[in-house]
């Protein structure tokens, strides 16, 4: 099903995403990003490349990457944004979620 944008995608992740999938040499990959229960704030954020898109996912397409997100993510993922940063901590997808009311130190788990 094809959805409103329900997050957004920096221009620097769409960069790097871009090159992740040429490199893979694959164009129809998809990235998928989803929430799973863990990380020390109760869930944490996940990121994959699938081929496949299941039939209850939702697809966007920001600047020719197509994204996935299943519908129980999906509710949780509204309004945030998806970032890519290069700096001397390392490089690195980074979640910034305004549903969100903790978040842990490493940035990659949050709670609601």
């Amino acid at each position: 099903m094809t959805s409103p944008t329900p997050l957004e995608i920096t221009t620097s992740a769409v960069s790097r995403l871009s090159d992740l999938i040429a490199s893979k040499g694959n164009k129809e990959l998809r990235l998928r990003v989803y929430v799973q229960g863990g990380g020390c704030s109760g869930f944490q954020y996940g990121f994959q490349f699938e081929e496949e898109k299941a039939a209850d996912d939702f697809e966007f397409e920001s600047a020719g990457v197509a994204v996935l997100v299943d519908p129980l993510s999906y509710q949780y993922l509204t309004g945030a944004s998806i970032d890519f940063i290069d700096d001397l901590q390392g490089s690195r997808f980074v979640v910034n979620n305004p549903n969100a009311t903790t978040t842990c130190g490493c940035g990659s788990s949050f709670g609601i």
